[in-house]
């Protein structure tokens, strides 16, 4: 299979890539060319630009499908399929849960909920219109594709190349021991993927040409919380004491936690029946314990520092 990937270089598309080559399909790159020059030699690269519109090296060849990991506004992916034409077979999407309505949710929600509005009149991407964009590029994919359109919408990825930070906060945090301040609760369910899994499915529907929309949440058990960051202190060989402390006391968007539970409660399983795998979570957090370390552990852009956590603990 000939597959072309939009992206490539960095987390997701980095695993999609791997998980592609080593499924033996023959893969081609299209980015700017600046991020990862040194990842899988020998793989062909297309250089263009999304943001400026520059497609003008797709202008030739052709695939049996394309996985577009980097379209966050209808734009990138319009231009994209007009490139291409009818020269790319089936277009696979990743898309975001953030489509999806933000009430009216219950536990065990499928592909089938209902989505947000679409937006159109901005590229400005923001916690209010990330999600409408995501839905603008749906819609588009599938009305120019149909039956040849694929729509994958992951939870909250992570693994090792992650460099969102927010599982590896606990990860760390967990790795220190001690007393750690959780501005939430920790019965809160929370899903998390391995970017991995969200690859093989990835390439499992395309090598099925399955279509359709699946989501790609994690792990196989259901696990709060709580009981993630014990499985991080577990992995690390440490020991924690949990300690909830005031939301309000804490920055906002604090890592993985939730006031909305039902959001961190969806179906996989028509993703689970499409191929989607389930890497234990504490083979993800001792694989991303091990990265973090051997890069050397650079500075966290979110969370507590110790000083701010201390604060937190000592008025609780």
């Amino acid at each position: 299979m000939r597959i072309l990937v939009l992206g490539g270089t960095s987390f997701v598309g980095r695993a999609i890539v791997e998980d592609a080559l080593g499924q033996g399909a023959e893969v081609t790159l299209f980015n700017r060319g600046r991020t990862g020059t040194g990842l899988f030699p020998g793989v062909p690269r297309r250089v263009g630009d999304r943001e400026t519109g520059d497609y003008s090296a797709l202008r030739d060849g052709s695939w049996d499908a394309v996985v577009d990991v980097s379209g966050y506004v209808p734009r990138h992916v319009g231009q994209a399929m007009e490139a291409l034409g009818d020269r790319g077979g089936r277009y696979l999407f990743l898309s975001s849960h953030a489509v999806y309505a933000r009430t009216g949710v219950g536990p065990g929600s499928d592909e089938d909920t209902p989505r947000r509005a679409a937006v159109r009149d901005t590229e400005e991407l923001t916690e209010a219109t990330y999600g409408p964009l995501k839905v603008a590029c749906e819609d588009d994919v599938l009305a120019r594709y149909g039956a040849r359109a694929t729509i994958v919408r992951p939870g909250k990825v992570v693994g090792p190349y992650d460099t969102a930070d927010t599982f590896l906060y606990w990860v760390r945090r967990a790795a220190r021991g001690g007393r750690v301040a959780l501005p939430g609760s920790p019965e809160q369910p929370v899903q998390v993927v391995d970017s991995r899994d969200v690859a093989r499915l990835v390439v499992r529907l395309l090598l099925d040409d399955r279509p359709g929309v699946f989501h790609a949440v994690g792990p196989a058990e259901p696990v709060t919380l709580g009981g993630l960051i014990e499985t991080c202190a577990r992995v690390a060989g440490s020991e924690v004491e949990i300690v909830p402390v005031d939301p309000a006391s804490a920055p906002p968007a604090f890592p993985l936690v939730r006031p909305n539970r039902p959001t961190q409660q969806r179906s996989a399983a028509r993703a689970r029946a499409a191929g989607l795998p389930a890497t234990p979570l504490p083979v993800t957090v001792a694989d991303v314990l091990a990265w973090d370390r051997g890069r050397g552990e650079p500075p966290l852009w979110c969370g507590l520092s110790a000083a701010e956590e201390e604060k937190l603990l000592a008025g609780a």
